[in-house]
């Protein structure tokens, strides 16, 4: 009987994409800081490899036993998604006070750095 609980055990898949799920993840959000640009990638194709790792599960949920990492996974995609898209936000907002014209000359930028601190 004890044969048969191992053989059981030993069924169990892991899901093909959760934990790259979860590292994309976590890769979304430590890369929030490049523009918002990177994060934003990985967040997005996390959330297609969730999608079709979903899917599976669905299909059979007895024959994964790795599912809290792919939940894991998406909750912290989301979280890299939305710090992502205001940090995108941000940098905009700042490109548009500072002006396209002023960011490749150092002077002008401080110039206007100093205009827009004496509001």
């Amino acid at each position: 009987m004890e044969q048969t609980n191992f053989n059981q055990f030993d069924q169990n898949q892991k899901l093909p994409n959760a934990t790259a799920v979860l590292v994309l993840g976590i890769l979304s959000i430590i890369t929030c800081l490049c523009y918002g640009i990177v994060g934003l990638i990985l967040g997005i194709i996390a959330l297609f490899l969730y999608k079709s790792d979903m899917k599976l599960y669905q299909a059979n949920p007895s024959a994964y036993n790795n599912y809290s990492n792919l939940n894991t996974g998406r909750i912290l995609v989301i979280i890299g998604i939305v710090l992502n898209i205001l940090t995108l936000i941000w940098f905009m907002y700042v490109i548009n006070m500072i002006g396209w014209e002023n960011l490749g000359d150092m002077q002008k930028l401080q110039e206007r750095a100093r205009e827009l601190q004496g509001r």
